[in-house]
C-alpha cells in the first residue's frame, strides 16, 4: 500500500473519475482515517465556486432555478437514494431503476451503489465507534469529514448484494460524476438560452451556472448532512431505538420529510419516516403519486403494532 501514497495528480484523478476505489482495500487503521487531499481541494473548490455569485450576480430566474434544483435533487436522494436503493421500501421497474439512479447522480454524492452501502452500515453500526459519522466520533466528522476519508471510500459489496446484480448500476458507479456535470452544463445552457430568448429575465448562462450549480449543490451538501449529525443530536426521540437518533421537524422540513429520523430508526423499512398525523414527509407523498401512475408499487407500510407503541410513550 506503499504505492498508493505515491500516486501522481493523474492516476488520482483517473481514480476519481473512474471511482477506482480498489487501491484503498487493505488500508490499515491509520490509513483509513488519512483525508484524500485530491478529495478534499475539490470538495473546498465546489464551495469556494460559490463566491461567483458576487461576480454574476442574482436574478429572479436563478434564484427561481437554485431552489428548485435543490429540492428536485433533495427528494432524488431521499426517495431514490435513501428510501429505494438503501432500503427498498418500494419496488419499481429495471428501466424505472436506473432513471432513478442516474437522477440521484446528478446531486453530487456518488453513486447509488456507494450511498447504498455505506447507509446500510449506518443502520447495522448506529451510533457505534463504528459508524462511520456518528456525532459519538466527532460532530465535523459526522458531518462531512467521514466521506473524505480514505477507508470510506471502496464499496461494501457483502451489503449490496441485491443491486450488484444490476450490470447498467455498476456501470453507472464507475462514471457517476457524468449526470452531476450534465447538470452544470445544463444550467449554462438554459441560461444563454434565456438570455437569448427572453432577455428582460436579466439572466445569463454564467448566471444560472453559478447559482443553479455550485450554490444550489452545496446548500443540498450540507442539507443532507445534517441527517447524519443534527439529526442525531437535536430533537425528540419517540423510540427507544439503541442510538440518539432523533425526529427534528424543522430537519424534515429541510430535506422532505428525513427529519423524522428517529421513526426511521425504527422501522427503515417503510416507505414513509413521517409515522403520524402532523408530521409533514413530503417525499412520501411524491412516491405515492409514483405509484398512483404505476411508476412504484408495493411501498411498505408501518406495522401498526410499532404505531401503538411510538403512541404510547
Amino acid at each position: 500500500m506503499k504505492a498508493q501514497n505515491k500516486l501522481s495528480l493523474f492516476q488520482k484523478l483517473c481514480c476519481w473519475l473512474f471511482n477506482e476505489s480498489s487501491i484503498y482495500e487493505g488500508l490499515n487503521e491509520q490509513q483509513k482515517q488519512k483525508i484524500d487531499s485530491f478529495r478534499l481541494i475539490v470538495f473546498i473548490m465546489i464551495h469556494i465556486a460559490c463566491l461567483g455569485v458576487l461576480y454574476v450576480g442574482v436574478s429572479w430566474a436563478a434564484v427561481i432555478l437554485a431552489v428548485f434544483l435543490y429540492f428536485s435533487r433533495m427528494f432524488f436522494i431521499t426517495a431514490f437514494y435513501h428510501r429505494y436503493f438503501s432500503h427498498r421500501s418500494y419496488s419499481v421497474s429495471r428501466p424505472i431503476q436506473f432513471l432513478m439512479a442516474v437522477a440521484g447522480c446528478t446531486a453530487g454524492q456518488r453513486g447509488p451503489l456507494w450511498w447504498a452501502s455505506h447507509h446500510r452500515g449506518h443502520h447495522i453500526n448506529s451510533d457505534t465507534h463504528t459508524d462511520p459519522h456518528s456525532p459519538k466520533n466527532g460532530f465535523l466528522n459526522s458531518h462531512l469529514l467521514w466521506f473524505l476519508r480514505r477507508g470510506n471510500f471502496p464499496l461494501h459489496d457483502d451489503r449490496i448484494k441485491d443491486l450488484l446484480r444490476y450490470p447498467e448500476l455498476k456501470l453507472l458507479e464507475r462514471v457517476d460524476w457524468i449526470p452531476f456535470l450534465l447538470m452544470f452544463c445544463c444550467c449554462f445552457l438554459l441560461g444563454n438560452f434565456l438570455s437569448i430568448n427572453h432577455p428582460g429575465l436579466n439572466t445569463n448562462g454564467l448566471q444560472l451556472l453559478f447559482w443553479g450549480g455550485f450554490v444550489s449543490t452545496v446548500v443540498l451538501y450540507h442539507a443532507t448532512y445534517t441527517i447524519n449529525s443534527l439529526a442525531h443530536v437535536f430533537g425528540k426521540r419517540r423510540f427507544n431505538t439503541g442510538d440518539d437518533s432523533r425526529n427534528n421537524v424543522w430537519l424534515a422540513l429541510l430535506t422532505l420529510g428525513e427529519g423524522w429520523h428517529n421513526n426511521h430508526h425504527r422501522y427503515p423499512a417503510a416507505t414513509r419516516q413521517g409515522f403520524y398525523r402532523g408530521e409533514l414527509d413530503v417525499s412520501f407523498i411524491l412516491i405515492k403519486m409514483f405509484a398512483t401512475f404505476g411508476l412504484a408499487k408495493d411501498l411498505k407500510p408501518v406495522p401498526l403494532h410499532i404505531l401503538k407503541e411510538g403512541q404510547q410513550q
